[in-house]
This record gives structure tokens, C-alpha cells and sequence, in this order.
């Protein structure tokens, strides 16, 4: 049975990425990589997990978790083979770009220099890591996909946020357990990862809540993972409920309800204040007033509830949150406390691999970790991560610039849900090393990439029309 079922996925994962790969080589399909990917990076590590447990074998793991980096290399190989006119490549850098450019510079700069006591092997797989994203921005910078492309990629979002909820309905009702209890999970952390299993259910800390409740994770890497990846669900549901006929109303409002689910059931703090904090965003995108009335009534409903009607376990948990003495909430100051010291004794930064929770980072060196741009600030100086502050906001605000000014629905959907993803994820971005989550974090760089495509379309269209 354990083979037939590493057989099953070894198969499937095969033919998903030999099919990208054939139309990326002999159709010259190079952005084809985007629909591999969304429907990989979410089962990333339970997949790993599974093939672990079912082969024993690090070897045939370590195939797998290349998978997704050599994917990447073929799609851009074939972009420059396919390229006709390398030569004349249109260089129409938006401000976005020029950032991500001189964020990659600095980076790589940091690789060469003898900074820090990070190998450099160790330095190398981080500057990989930041790399990558960016790779994949690039490629969504020079896509073009007919409306049919983009409505696959939201098909396979729309999929997945119903299976994660479906799957947190199982384990929640049927299994009473964590998915992750059953494919090998800790041992997989234990073996490859070499991180000693934790907490009440064998697995890790991140699993449970403090009154030792389970937050699940569905097929997720973690509940963190998949509480900011449902973000994207809820704003691609929310945008074609919005942009669609009312007949079919019903399924995106079901899109909505399942990730909304998926977030309750994940437990994550960080993810609910997120959500609230994108549904404000999206209610001044469209001056839907009414919504942050509804939020707002939500919040008071939720706070009569904690005073009133809650258990006292619940009731000071919310308190302890709120004013930060809750173990999580502490460890989390603590670990900007110390990132915030870096920066201040090192403003030009200490080198990479020297925070942040990577697999590259090694746990003697490390210094802070817990904020995705302290970990650039303690790395990179203030520099670095003020370029990364300035590259998400640049690419949000040309974003929005899409949304309000093409005539493409489906350009204008998926730069909407960029926008709102990114802003989503802004807090989330405080509290974790939130780029380590593939999935969400690829998929909306490719989207940002996507959208400032669009958006220098539309700059050259206005202005022949300005000139005509």
C-alpha cells in the first residue's frame, strides 16, 4: 500500500512537470512553468513527506526538491532560446524593476563579500532562495497570456482553496488529527531537515494553539503557510464575484466561505488580521462602503463575544495577544528586539544566511528571524530592506494602475488580486519569514510581474494615442 502510494505520486508529480517541460522545450511555451507550479508548490512538502516515508531514501527526496528550481531554469532557458531578436529586446524598465534590480545587485554583492561568518556555500543557497522569486517575477514580467492562460491559473487557485478546506473538514470531523501526523512529516524534519519533533502532536510548535487546541494545516507546509495562502483564494473569489454575471454568484461566494474557513481553522493571528486589513483595502479599491461598515460590525461582534461569551482560556489568550504576553507574541518582540540591535550596531548589514529561518542559516548565527523585512535589515542593512519595502509598494500601486485603467477583465482580475494579496500579506510579512511560502509568494510575484507587463503595455498605448 506505502508503494503503491509513492508510486501514485512520483507519477503524477512526473507527468505534471514532464508536461511542462515538453511545452516549455518544443513548443517554446516557456510561461507554461506558472501552471506547474500552482499546482505543485502547495503539496511541496507533504509530498516530500510522503516520498520520504514511503522510500526512506534522502536521494530520491532531494530529486523532488529541485523540481521546482529546475523548472525555473528550463522556462527561462527557453524564454532566451525562443527569443527571436535577443538583441533588440525592449528594455522598458518601470520602477519596479529598476528596485528589483538594484535589490538583486546589492544581494549579490553581499554574496561576494567576505561579510559574516555564513559559509559561502550557505550564502550561495540563500542568495538562491532570494533569487528565485525573483525569477519568476521576470517571467511573469514577460508573459502575455490569452484570457483562456489566465482563467486556468485561476481555476487551479479556486481548486486548491476548496481542497485545503475539504481537507481541514476531514481532519477536523473525521480524522480528528493533522494530515501531517499521517505522511511522515516529523520524520521527514527529523532526517532531512534535522529539526527534533515538538510540541503535543509529534510535529512542531506551529501545529497547536496555546490552550493546545489544533491549527491545522491541510496540505500545506505549516498552518502559517496555508493561512496566508487562502488569502489569494478569498481575493480571487472576491474579484469574480464582483467582475461575473450572477448565476454563477454562488461558486465564488463558496471560493470566499472555504477560505475563510481555512483561516479559522489555521488559528493564525497574524493571517486574521491580515484578512481584515485586505478586506479594508479591497472596500476603498471599489468604495464599497457597506463592506467596511460589515467589518467593522464584525469586529465589535467578535469583541462582545471575548467579553461576554467566550471561555476564559479564549478570553485571555485574545488579552495576552493584544498586549503582547502571549509566548508567541513575546518571542516574536524578542526576536525583533534583537533583529532591530543588529541593524543599529551594523547598518550596512552583517551578511546573508545570518537570520531568518532558511534552511541555509545556520542556528549559531543566526539573529533575529521572526520578520521578513528585519531578516533582509539584519542581511542586507537598511538598504536592503528598503529596497524590498519600496519593491512591494511599487508593484502594488502599478498594479492597481492595471485594475483601474485596462480594458482587459482578466488582466484587470489578476492584477487586482495581486494588489490585494500583496497589502494581505504586508502583515504577515511582520511576524514570519513569509517568502519561504512558495506557493502564495511565487504565485503573486508572478502576478505582479504579469501586471507590470500590462502596465507598460498600457504606458506605450496611451501614449501613441496621446500622439495620434
Amino acid at each position: 500500500m506505502v508503494l503503491l502510494v509513492l508510486f501514485a505520486l512520483v507519477l503524477l508529480i512526473g507527468i505534471g512537470f514532464l508536461w511542462a517541460a515538453q511545452e516549455m522545450i518544443f513548443k517554446g511555451r516557456w510561461a507554461y512553468f506558472i501552471f506547474f507550479l500552482a499546482t505543485y508548490l502547495p503539496f511541496y512538502i507533504t509530498s516530500l513527506s510522503v516520498i520520504h516515508l514511503a522510500s526512506r531514501s534522502p536521494d530520491l527526496v532531494g530529486i523532488f526538491q529541485v523540481i521546482k528550481e529546475v523548472t525555473l531554469l528550463i522556462a527561462l532557458l527557453s524564454f532566451l532560446f525562443y527569443q527571436k531578436n535577443l538583441k533588440d529586446y525592449p528594455l522598458r524598465f518601470q520602477a519596479t524593476d529598476w528596485m528589483i534590480l538594484a535589490f538583486l545587485s546589492l544581494t549579490f554583492l553581499y554574496l561576494l563579500l567576505p561579510l559574516g561568518g555564513a559559509s559561502f556555500v550557505n550564502k550561495a543557497l540563500y542568495f538562491k532562495a532570494i533569487l528565485m522569486p525573483m525569477v519568476v517575477y521576470f517571467l511573469g514580467r514577460n508573459t502575455r497570456f490569452s484570457g483562456q492562460e489566465l482563467k486556468r491559473i485561476f481555476v487551479i487557485i479556486f481548486v486548491i482553496g476548496i481542497g485545503a478546506f475539504g481537507l481541514n473538514l476531514i481532519e477536523s470531523f473525521i480524522l480528528n488529527s493533522h494530515l501531517q501526523q499521517f505522511t511522515g512529516y516529523a520524520l521527514y524534519n527529523l532526517v532531512i531537515n534535522d529539526i527534533e519533533p515538538s510540541g503535543n502532536f509529534g510535529l512542531t510548535w506551529t501545529f497547536e494553539t496555546q490552550a493546545m487546541g489544533m491549527r491545522l494545516a491541510s496540505f500545506f507546509s505549516d498552518p502559517l503557510e496555508m493561512a496566508s495562502s487562502v488569502l489569494m483564494g478569498f481575493a480571487a473569489g472576491l474579484i469574480w464575484y464582483l467582475t461575473s454575471k450572477k448565476a454563477y454568484h454562488w461558486f465564488y461566494l463558496l471560493i470566499m466561505a472555504c477560505s475563510l474557513g481555512s483561516l479559522i481553522f489555521s488559528a493564525s493571528r497574524a493571517a486574521f488580521g491580515a484578512f481584515f486589513i485586505m478586506i479594508f483595502f479591497l472596500a476603498l479599491v471599489f468604495g464599497l462602503y457597506r463592506l467596511i461598515a460589515a467589518g467593522a460590525l464584525a469586529l465589535v461582534s467578535f469583541v462582545i463575544y471575548v467579553l461576554f461569551f467566550a471561555s476564559t482560556e479564549f478570553f485571555y489568550f485574545v488579552v495576552d495577544t493584544i498586549t503582547f504576553q502571549n509566548t508567541s507574541s513575546i518571542g516574536h518582540v524578542i526576536e525583533w528586539v534583537l533583529a532591530l540591535d543588529s541593524m543599529f550596531a551594523n547598518p550596512l548589514g552583517i551578511g546573508l544566511a545570518t537570520s531568518g529561518n532558511a534552511g541555509s542559516v545556520n542556528t549559531d548565527l543566526r539573529v533575529g528571524g521572526e520578520n521578513q523585512f528585519l531578516i533582509y535589515g539584519v542581511q542586507l542593512g537598511w538598504i536592503g530592506m528598503l529596497l524590498y519595502i519600496f519593491i512591494l509598494f511599487s508593484g502594488i500601486i502599478l498594479s492597481l494602475r492595471v485594475f483601474y485603467r485596462t480594458d482587459d477583465i482578466m488582466e484587470a482580475r489578476l492584477a487586482f488580486v495581486a494588489a490585494a494579496v500583496k497589502v494581505g500579506l504586508l502583515l504577515p510579512l511582520f511576524t514570519a519569514n513569509a517568502e519561504l511560502y512558495t506557493y502564495v509568494s511565487w504565485l503573486t510575484w508572478w502576478m505582479m510581474g504579469y501586471s507590470v507587463n500590462a502596465y507598460s503595455r498600457l504606458v506605450i498605448h496611451e501614449r501613441k494615442l496621446s500622439l495620434s
